[in-house]
């Protein structure tokens, strides 16, 4: 459409308002940004990554059950990655937006040895900023709805959460009413 065609209300009002997320500009047009400058800080090996890989494609029941309930932005509007490398280690689930790691247990964590793998695995982790949440296989398999709440309340206490800015004169009416 061309700007004849355009009423004289139409034209007045200017560009229109910007997409969510891409703000009034200011910034550097997507032309002048090469993306061979702008690399990320962190790597991910190959052998690493074809790990992750191969460990998605032979998930066990109970994190393909959990899987289905947190892909997508499903629980509570977070996202999550599911064997995600940290450090060393290959974590089941990570929402790295609330530093949380879930992770999901067998028989063979049971162990005494299994225990002390853990526990100095934990440590690794819990040194880089995330916080826990370790569940049993069958819990997943027999309280699903249990285990949700349990990962839901940890995302509450965890997640940074965006805080409105006060109405500007909202004090002065509160006075005002106040003194009335």
């Amino acid at each position: 459409m061309s700007v004849e065609g355009l009423n004289a209300s139409q034209q007045r009002l200017g560009p229109p308002l910007p997409l969510a997320g891409e703000g009034w500009g200011g910034g550097v047009s997507a032309t002048e940004v090469s993306m061979d400058d702008d690399k990320p800080s962190w790597t991910v090996s190959p052998k690493l990554r074809s790990n992750a890989r191969a460990l998605r494609q032979s998930s066990t029941d109970a994190e393909r059950i959990l899987w289905s309930e947190l892909r997508g932005h499903r629980l509570l509007g977070m996202g999550f990655r599911r064997q995600a490398p940290i450090d060393r280690y290959f974590v089941d689930f990570v929402c790295h937006a609330a530093h949380l790691v879930i992770e999901l247990d067998g028989g063979q964590h049971f162990s005494t040895e299994g225990e002390q793998r853990d526990a100095s695995r934990s440590a690794v982790i819990e040194a880089k900023g995330f916080h826990i949440l370790r569940f049993a296989n069958n819990d997943v398999m027999a309280n699903r709805a249990g285990v949700l709440e349990t990962i839901a309340a940890a995302i509450a206490a965890r997640a940074p959460t965006l805080t409105l800015p006060r109405k500007r004169g909202r004090e002065k009416d509160l006075n005002q009413r106040k003194e009335s």
